[in-house]
């Protein structure tokens, strides 16, 4: 946990309505009560001070605040009652010793006897993982009261802060913060930089730490590779003295090679040697003597990267079906970055269910953005599970996504049910229906508070209108959803098939009051989306004379090619996002009816086609909505048409004769089957015979020179540094200028991705204050970009931004870093620009 958000007991108290314990006022103590004493019995000694045996029941409830109401006698006498005369207790200063205890097992005793044991063999540690966050894990713990986890400390030497809290059904328990040190009498630290851009080089740190009580001599030697060259700095002699509790440095300057992620291997090892380190003669350790360093570093290439896919969804029925395909690179395509890959699976949810937790290469830091890397995960959920092929694996890592994105959502929820953007402001009544819907489709899975979902519906329910429709409250995700009908229209239609979807009953009065609003709206039928999803509403609510009427228009206005089928919003102008999401609501619709016809599957199948030929490389579309329908939309149909039976050869054939064969069947249609291919220009052919469907896909990427044109937005960079002034660590600010040039009055969020110059990081300070900016919604830090969320853009004013970086590593010969600025909704509107560092 971060440190200001870290769970101890007086955060814990201090929810309680009740955070002391106090004695009971005197205004309700009980009459004191004295002991009648006969004349010859003795009355001494009488004690002065407080004993264990005052502390009776009474003193106990009354020290806890409480008032007992009892006929026992439960109150030693506090006073002697002798011929007439009252004998009190005299209350002294006392202090009561603690009582000595009986020492306990401390941990880490050894017994001892017996003979010593022979000194441990050498050892050689090889150490490659190094974690920011250890465990962050759920364990059941039993009756006993405990639980044993056996589990391997990662590889860094560092102190780990172990924090653990247990949930019961009589209460919570939190346990002391505990620190776990982990450490190695000498060891070996790299420092180098996340990633570099071909072309630049740096200078690689070893540092070696000797924590014994004598002088080693330590020999540093670098694994050699193909991807680099490494050249020692300042003549530095790769053995040396080091005594103890020092350290050393050896450094060298490493220019990468090749493209990609290489492993950057360092060993320290203590060695014999005959030399004296300073008084004394050179010591062996017994133990660890051998310290290797494994570290990843990612090299880009030049320019901003781009990608290409190439989608079929073949399914023969006797016949061969074959598939031809250009591929061809722009020719500004930056040299050496282009690469190639060949994907095959048995089913078209395949690829989605292999990255449940990517199926977007995009930024997840609001509510609906979460929402739409938790909501797939259902569907396909739904889906196994209503064809039998849901497996305990596939389950266990699914359920946890959809348990980490429940909790992460319920950050987004206000007091009064509602859920907005960031968790903050006013409830969005569009991401409160989607919210809701997911997360009853998810009961089926994990736990969801009922309380919960009964506020949230509770709450739409109080935006409904007099007239059946429901409030806008917050923004329309994507506002290229407007049209020739109102807002209302189309949300209330996206709320009242949330609430079908949830099994709610048409008569119900929330309900049949939102349908009267809509049934009031389909003459109307100018904007395609609103059709679209009011055919689907129709389609739950049973009313299949408004859905016939519904769906023969959007016959009419679609878009058939080559026997594909898909709808746009306007013929005049193309959104993909929206592409998907319209076709994807015709595709439910026509699923969704009660009684299906051989002719709807046909129908349908061609939509799918369409549908598949737009999936990204991660098996999710361009943006969140259309991702989140569109998964919707393919689980319904490929839980329609499965067949268990049907087994297919996939032949593909490469411009070079390269030929790759795959083999799809029912024991492994959900295995992800790819391959890298060489050519990256030419002609591909696809063929599958036998009797099951195959999903093939060809994927594309490569680089080209950062674009510099502007289309509905655009950015500019300007980096200022005091040149003449020598630091060890360079700072620069970004002083960042956005502008919309758009036909709509504001954009949809803006995300502002900005990626770091090589060895440089964001100033925290800077961070701070564009965190506490009013103007920016949310900054996150994702490896070495930093992020930014931003409400919208205006066509009225630019909009500024300055962000401090500091150089951390110093990188020769740096190349410019790219900032790109986009529509979260219309990733198409986007502006990319690059910056340097100004001084030679």
């Amino acid at each position: 946990m971060e440190p200001g958000k870290r769970l101890d007991a007086d955060k814990i108290f201090d929810l309680l309505p009740v955070k002391e314990t106090t004695y009971i006022p005197y205004e309700l103590e009980d009459p004191v009560a004295c002991l009648r004493v006969r004349p010859r019995r003795s009355i001494m000694p009488y004690p002065y001070g407080p004993s264990e045996e005052t502390n009776d029941p009474y003193a106990v409830f009354q020290t806890l605040g409480l008032k007992l109401a009892t006929n026992l006698d439960i109150r030693v006498p506090s006073c002697l009652s002798y011929q007439g005369n009252q004998y009190y207790r005299s209350y002294v200063a006392y202090s009561q010793m603690a009582r000595p205890g009986s020492a306990g097992p401390r941990l880490g005793m050894a017994v001892a006897g017996g003979l010593a044991a022979p000194p441990p063999p050498p050892i050689q540690t090889v150490r490659t993982l190094f974690p920011e966050t250890w465990i962050w894990d759920l364990v059941e713990v039993g009756e006993s009261g405990s639980a044993d986890v056996p589990l391997t400390v990662p590889d860094t030497i560092t102190t780990w802060e172990t924090e653990v809290f247990c949930l019961a059904p009589s209460g919570f328990g939190l346990a002391p913060l505990v620190e776990l040190t982990v450490f190695q009498p000498f060891f070996l630290e790299l420092t180098l930089p996340y990633s570099v851009i071909r072309g630049e080089h740096f200078e690689l740190k070893a540092t070696v730490f000797n924590y014994l009580s004598k002088c080693i001599m330590v020999s540093v030697t670098p694994a050699l590779s193909s991807d680099y060259t490494l050249t020692p700095v300042r003549d530095v002699q790769d053995s040396s003295c080091l005594c103890a509790n020092g350290r050393k440095t050896f450094s060298w300057t490493m220019a990468p090679s090749v493209l990609g992620v290489l492993n950057v291997s360092v060993s320290a090892a203590a060695v014999q040697s005959h030399a004296e380190c300073g008084n004394g003669v050179v010591n062996v350790p017994e133990r660890g003597r051998v310290d290797t360093v494994t570290r990843s570093l990612l090299v880009k290439a030049e320019g901003t990267e781009k990608s290409h896919t190439y989608n079929w969804l073949l399914c023969p029925t006797g016949e061969a079906l074959t598939e031809e395909v250009e591929v061809q690179l722009p020719q500004n395509v930056v040299d050496g970055s282009a690469r190639i890959s060949l994907s095959v699976l048995g089913d078209i949810l395949g690829r989605a269910l292999n990255n449940l937790d990517g199926l977007l290469q995009m930024p997840y830091g609001c509510g609906e953005q979460n929402m739409a890397l938790l909501s797939p995960n259902i569907y396909i959920l739904e889906y196994l599970r209503n064809t039998k092929q849901l497996t305990p694996a596939i389950l266990d890592k699914a359920t946890k996504f959809l348990t980490s994105g429940y909790q992460r959502q319920l950050n987004y929820k206000n007091a009064d049910g509602a859920y907005s953007t960031f968790g903050q402001g006013l409830g969005n009544t569009w991401l409160t229906a989607f919210v809701l819907r997911s997360f009853g489709k998810a009961q089926s899975f994990i736990y969801v508070d009922p309380a919960t979902m009964e506020q949230s519906k509770t709450w739409l329910e109080r935006q409904q209108g007099k007239h059946g429709c429901f409030r806008t409250l917050g923004k329309l995700l994507n506002n290229r959803m407007k049209g020739g009908v109102t807002d209302e229209v189309t949300l209330t239609a996206y709320i009242t098939a949330s609430m079908l979807e949830l099994n709610m009953s048409v008569s119900d009065p929330v309900v049949d009051h939102s349908l009267s609003c809509l049934k009031n709206s389909t003459s109307d039928m100018s904007n395609t989306y609103a059709t679209a999803l009011l055919a689907y509403t129709f389609t739950l609510a049973g009313d299949m004379e408004t859905r016939a009427q519904l769906l023969q228009h959007l016959d009419t206005i679609s878009f058939q090619e080559g026997g594909l089928l898909h709808w746009s919003q306007s013929s005049s102008e193309t959104s993909p996002s929206l592409e998907v999401e319209i076709s994807s609501y015709v595709l439910l619709a026509s699923l969704s009816a009660s009684s299906r016809s051989t002719s709807d599957l046909g129908y349908a199948s061609r939509i799918v086609r369409w549908l598949v030929r737009q999936q990204n490389a991660y098996g999710g579309f361009s943006s969140t909505q259309d991702t989140v329908v569109a998964l919707q939309a393919l689980a319904l149909y490929s839980t329609r048409v499965f067949s268990r039976g049907g087994a297919s050869t996939v032949t593909v054939r490469s411009p070079s004769g390269e030929r790759c064969l795959f083999h799809v069947n029912q024991n492994n249609k959900l295995l992800y089957q790819e391959r890298a291919l060489q050519d990256t220009e030419g002609k591909y052919s696809v063929e599958v015979k036998g009797s099951a469907c195959a999903s093939v896909q060809v994927v594309l990427h490569y680089n080209v020179p950062t674009p510099t044109r502007s289309t509905t937005l655009s950015i500019q960079v300007t980096p200022e540094v005091a040149c003449n002034i020598k630091s060890l660590r360079p700072r620069v600010t970004l002083k960042l200028q956005f502008r919309y040039h758009g036909k709509e009055l504001t954009t949809n969020m803006i995300v502002v991705d900005l990626k770091m110059l090589s060895g440089f990081s964001p100033d925290p300070d800077s961070l701070g204050r564009l965190r506490g900016s009013s103007q920016v919604d949310r900054v996150d830090i994702k490896d070495d970009h930093v992020l930014m969320y931003l409400t919208e853009l205006t066509s009225l004013f630019p909009f500024h931004i300055t962000l401090d970086i500091i150089q951390e590593l110093p990188v020769q010969n740096l190349k410019p870093a790219v900032v790109r600025i986009y529509d979260y909704y219309q990733p198409s509107d986007q502006a990319e620009t690059e910056y340097v560092f100004p001084c030679k």
